[in-house]
């Protein structure tokens, strides 16, 4: 790669970060210029709705690199600074001051932005949403002790500021659709553990429930009115119905997109081969599972970037990771590997009602294609050789806390 060659990164967020820290690694000594949208340094996500609404770190913690890894790795951080327009034609990319910037690589790492609903009140103070750190700090101002918190959706982010508010001293209402909280992530025998863990720490779960309104009182959040009539009263409302990726400049570019997501390959290239994609965005064709993955998972914008970056300098290189996440909320810590859109049965190991067990997700042909490790910890990576394997299990084995996970697959 010519010393004079430029490389852009859209995306100020732990992807982008990583992408310019691989890059200076794999000694790429062209130009850099990060373009982050925030005026924040980058940092990583999981913590906003974590260790910082608990109290236990604050931004500095969960910063990428400080400022002056910037000057001396030589990379063009431009922070608050938008990418409204790309041109693969001419190689450039606009910015919102109308100038322009040329490169010979560009790599999109946009992440996502909190989805809304087009609900009366949706706009009115005190309705909150949780994707930046500015608005995490926001929340964590209102969710002070004897206040009143109702949360609009029972994924990961509603269930963790749930978990953080009652550990506040709040009183939380979470009102959720689906008839389980994480339904369409876990299914069924491990959702359930998700709603008893929370209405055993004092959560008002309220499901298969539809919200009619935000009601306001002088434009200011009351609570909610629900389907059925009912209503709950709260000092502040979170928004929490998932994410929407911010595939926008792909799409103004003509990448060819799909569900959402931005289609690459498996060295995270675009249709353009001088684009690339990482994080939330990708859609990226997954070599073992042999179909195409998008998960908005901390651990795809921590080790996505490495291999963009070698794919970028023209060295074979592909990404397959098995999708992973984790979660903390009041004592439960949980880790998920693999993945299981589809399955036959879940095996468990362990205490189910104790929350200290293993769960397995089988295909129909008896094959493990993911599992959660619950307080159980060092298995994640036996879990992993499961997956690997692609061999049928026993499940009566797998089930039995007297056969070592490791002696399962030989």
């Amino acid at each position: 790669m010519p010393r004079s060659s430029t490389f852009v990164i859209v995306g100020g967020g732990l992807a982008g970060a990583k992408a310019a820290e691989a890059l200076r690694d794999n000694d790429f000594d062209g130009r850099i210029i990060l373009f982050a949208q925030e005026d924040h340094l980058p940092y990583e996500r999981p913590p906003l709705s974590k260790e910082f609404l608990a109290g236990k770190k604050s931004l500095t913690d969960f910063t990428v690199h400080a400022a002056d890894w910037y000057r001396d790795q030589d990379v063009d951080l431009r922070l608050g600074t938008r990418v409204p327009a790309l041109d693969p034609a001419s190689h450039t990319v606009a910015l919102s001051d109308r100038s322009t910037e040329r490169y010979d690589k560009i790599l999109l790492a946009t992440g996502c932005s909190s989805r809304r609903l087009p609900l009366p009140g949706s706009d009115a103070a005190g309705v909150a949403y949780l994707r930046t750190f500015d608005e995490a700090l926001a929340l964590k101002q209102a969710l002070r002790e004897g206040s009143s918190l109702a949360v609009i959706g029972a994924g990961w982010i509603g269930l963790e500021v749930a978990a953080g508010a009652r550990a506040h001293g709040v009183d939380v209402t979470v009102v959720e659709s689906a008839a389980l909280p994480l339904l369409a992530a876990l299914g069924r025998e491990a959702a359930e553990v998700f709603a008893k863990l929370h209405r055993d720490h004092g959560v008002d779960l309220r499901l298969n429930a539809a919200v009619e309104e935000i009601v306001t009182d002088h434009g200011a959040a009351t609570g909610l009115r629900l389907g059925d009539g009912s209503t709950v009263a709260a000092d502040t409302v979170l928004v929490a119905v998932g994410a929407a990726p911010n595939i926008q400049l792909a799409e103004q570019a003509g990448l060819d997109t799909a569900d959402g997501g931005v289609l690459v390959d498996s060295s995270l290239c675009c249709s353009d081969r001088d684009i690339f994609a990482v994080g939330d965005i990708a859609a990226a064709k997954h070599p073992f599972f042999g179909t195409r993955i998008r998960t908005e998972h901390w651990a795809n914008a921590l080790k996505q970037p490495a291999v963009a970056a070698a794919a970028m300098l023209g060295r074979p290189a592909q990404y397959d990771e098995l999708p992973y996440f984790f979660t903390d909320q009041y004592d439960l810590g949980m880790e998920y590997v693999g993945y299981a859109p589809s399955y036959e049965k879940v095996v468990f190991r362990g205490d189910v009602d104790g929350r200290e067990f293993v769960a397995f997700w089988l295909d129909g042909h008896g094959r493990v294609r993911a599992g959660m490790n619950v307080n159980v910890w060092d298995v994640i990576d036996d879990v992993k050789t499961l997956i690997r394997s692609k061999s049928p299990v026993d499940p009566g084995r797998l089930a039995d806390d007297n056969v070592l996970l490791g002696d399962i697959v030989s």
